[in-house]
């Protein structure tokens, strides 16, 4: 089993928990951080004192406080860190619903295991370390059902709404008043926001463009 164990995670008591379930295993070198940035400069400093971490455990969302921060998120901490050590296995312990973006990480193996804060994340986070450990991937059912149910996603009349407002260059910050004269609900900048994110997540696209030409290619507007 894995040795030494860096968990970056912002809340206290999900912290405490990730520890409790090391320990279960029998893993007792664990460090654990509050931000990104010190996580980084944990990992670092392992590496050059020729003690490098096995593992790391991140949350991807930190609460943004008075500390000013370089690093904003898990997703930017892990590339950071696999850019000095490439090796390094990496799990996400998360609530939030990225499954597309954690998806391509898979793909470009920067993530061993993905594991959803829920019922039973406990268990399914022994079962993430156990599969990492011998080299295997890991993502928890549920995840693997969000997954599933996203790729299965139809277009809404909302949908085909918004990425024909973005074919027409109607900028973002105005279709809500073009949504509200049409009586098409609903219509608040962030649901606009949210709906643009989950269509480019579906279809692992990177920004709006490739979302407007798929729609068109497949005669969707």
């Amino acid at each position: 089993m894995f040795k030494k164990v860096l968990i970056a995670e912002d809340h206290e008591i999900a912290n405490i928990s990730v520890q409790k379930t090391l320990q279960d295993l029998g893993i007792q070198d664990t460090k654990y951080v509050y931000y990104c940035d010190h996580a980084l400069t944990w990992i670092r400093n392992a590496l050059r004192d020729g003690e490098p971490y096995d593992l790391l455990i991140t949350d991807i969302e930190f609460e943004d406080d008075d500390s000013p921060q370089q690093i904003a998120d898990g997703i930017e901490l892990i590339k950071a860190i696999k850019v000095i050590q490439p090796d390094i296995k990496v799990i996400i312990l998360t609530a939030n619903d990225l499954s597309g973006t954690i998806n391509q990480m898979f793909k470009t193996n920067e993530v061993d295991g993905f594991v959803r804060k829920a019922r039973r994340d406990g268990q399914h986070l022994k079962e993430a370390l156990h599969a990492t450990y011998h080299n295997k991937r890991y993502q928890s059912p549920d995840l693997k059902k969000i997954f599933q149910e996203k790729n299965s996603h139809e277009f809404t009349s909302l949908d085909l709404h918004i990425v024909k407002m973005l074919y027409e260059g109607i900028p973002q910050k105005n279709m809500p008043d073009y949504l509200q004269q049409r009586d098409i609900k609903p219509s608040s900048l962030s649901s606009i926001e949210k709906r643009l994110n989950l269509m480019k997540e579906v279809q692992n696209f990177t920004n709006n463009e490739q979302l407007v030409a798929y729609c068109r290619e497949n005669n969707l507007i």
